[in-house]
């Protein structure tokens, strides 16, 4: 964060000082988290479900913390926040922290009009705010765009899906004097949200993936979800103030979008009215990808080193982010040749000592995103057994049981050889396979994550690939997991382990 006192602080939220005649800076990062207090940061104080933040204020101070940001008196010097007006905090807040008395709300409210100060000061000729959305993929785009602006400058990003009212912010909060690009996901579980966030740190390029069917009991409808998406592109600039919306030609709902912005727009896709578009797609015997990546000013090879077919997608829209921020499309396809996986749990391959590979894509699951890793199961089975560890894709309101039985059908046409569907929640899953024709133990319905393990402990053998996938209240990593615990495990390559930080993602909204 650029270097403010707390009387500034306490001037950009509305609030007032506690213990301190507001002349300290802060002068390192803004935590939520004790222990990741660095020297001069400063403490956001935020009520839990178990812990409140405003208990822990004193440790804060002691780790480091010049002061914390709270919503009522603390023993530490502190901004104290003021009170939100009723009915002006919404349901994700809540979502977010314990607020009885409204108190998370408010520090909340009052973290967003930091990060807005912040980047406002930033933005300008030297720094390029890029806002990924979608349906699915926001995470896998957002650390592929990263990776291809840093070699432009300091690049700051979000790690894991730190995608809403807590993560954004706290990311916006990352950029500094030297930041020369700051790239954001954006999600949301209904009407207003994008805008909200897009509002903390304003855009200049937009990018929209797909309209699909995540969040679809909040938004109602797919065209809903599509109207809530579109809000991005609607808050960048016009194209005579450096504006661009990237939109995916080949979702119709996305393309639709060109008309509710005044930015420039760059279509990217498969069809051969895309501006940025790939030709030629192969698959290896590991589901990657290869293509011919072609632009306008030239065409070049691409080898991405991501698994699965839907990855080209992500990165045609990260191509054209790059190449609208001054790469060139050979650096382009170079960089995308060499993309390495940031973010925990998303189509993650390992394989263990006795070849048995685990896709593991357990941080979140909708009808896409579960498509998608099943036709990888697919592509890199073809010689060996599979197996589809599934669990349930929560928030599809009416469309749960037939969004379900879909899936269980798909699985059967892919020819995959084991479905083991984890919880009566995910059970239409079991009833959709058995209808499109599977039969005896092919398709297992098991209470519980425990169940699932015994069963492929004791059926698993050298050389299967298991794929294990759902909405993250499942936490289905645990089965991963123990899959991988025994025997001893290799990690294949390219693959990066997560940081600690990662481990504290807080996003999986739509």
């Amino acid at each position: 964060m650029i270097v403010l006192s707390l009387a500034e602080i306490a001037a950009i939220v509305g609030g007032r000082l506690h213990r301190t005649d507001g002349t300290t800076e802060v002068t390192g990062s803004v935590e939520f988290d004790t222990r990741e207090i660095t020297p001069g940061g400063l403490f956001v104080a935020l009520p839990g479900a178990k812990v409140d933040g405003h208990d822990f204020a004193a440790r804060a101070v002691e780790s480091g913390a010049v002061a914390v940001l709270a919503a009522r008196e603390v023993d530490a010097p502190a901004v104290i926040v003021p009170p939100l007006d009723a009915g002006v905090a919404h349901d994700r807040a809540f979502a977010l922290v314990s607020d009885k008395d409204g108190a998370g709300a408010a520090v909340l409210a009052a973290l967003a009009k930091l990060a807005r100060h912040v980047v406002r000061k930033l933005s300008g000729d030297h720094l390029t705010v890029v806002g990924v959305t979608g349906s699915a993929g926001k995470t896998s785009t957002k650390d592929i765009i990263a990776q291809l602006l840093e070699p432009l400058g300091p690049t700051v990003a979000p790690p894991g899906s730190f995608n809403n009212e807590l993560g954004h912010p706290w990311t916006a909060l990352r950029a500094d004097d030297s930041t020369r690009q700051l790239v954001l996901e954006l999600s949301a579980r209904g009407p207003g949200h994008i805008a909200e966030l897009a509002a903390i740190a304003p855009p200049r390029i937009g990018v929209v993936l797909n309209v699909g069917t995540a969040h679809v009991g909040e938004f109602g409808s797919r065209e809903g979800i599509a109207k809530g998406k579109g809000e991005l592109v609607e808050a960048l600039p016009s194209a005579e103030d450096g504006g661009v919306a990237v939109l995916n030609l080949d979702d119709p709902y996305v393309a639709a979008m060109a008309s509710r912005t005044t930015a420039r727009v760059v279509f990217v896709g498969e069809s051969e009215s895309a501006r940025v578009r790939a030709v030629d797609i192969t698959l290896d015997d590991e589901a990657r990808a290869s293509f011919r990546l072609v632009t306008p000013d030239g065409e070049a090879p691409v080898k991405l080193p991501l698994y699965g077919e839907h990855q080209v997608g992500n990165a045609l829209s990260a191509a054209a982010v790059a190449l609208e921020t001054g790469s060139t499309v050979e650096e382009v396809a170079a960089r995308l040749s060499s993309l390495e996986r940031r973010s925990d749990r998303r189509m993650e391959v390992t394989t263990r000592a006795d070849g048995v590979t685990v896709l593991n894509d357990s941080f979140n699951a909708s009808p896409e995103s579960m498509r998608a890793a099943l036709k990888a199961l697919a592509s890199m089975s073809a010689t060996r057994r599979s197996w589809a560890v599934l669990g349930v894709m929560g928030d599809l309101g009416e469309d749960s049981v037939t969004a379900h039985d879909g899936i269980g059908r798909l699985v059967v046409r892919l020819n995959i050889d084991k479905l083991v569907v984890i919880g009566q929640a995910a059970a239409a899953t079991h009833q959709g396979a058995q209808q499109e024709g599977s039969w005896g133990e092919e398709s297992v319905l098991v209470p519980d994550v425990e169940a699932a393990i015994a069963l492929l402990h004791d059926q698993l053998r050298a050389g299967d690939v298991v794929l294990v996938k759902a909405s993250k209240a499942a936490a289905l990593w645990r089965v991963a997991d123990a899959v991988l615990a025994s025997p001893e495990t290799n990690a294949e390559s390219p693959v990066v382990p997560p940081s600690p930080s990662q481990e504290r993602s807080n996003g999986g909204d739509a």
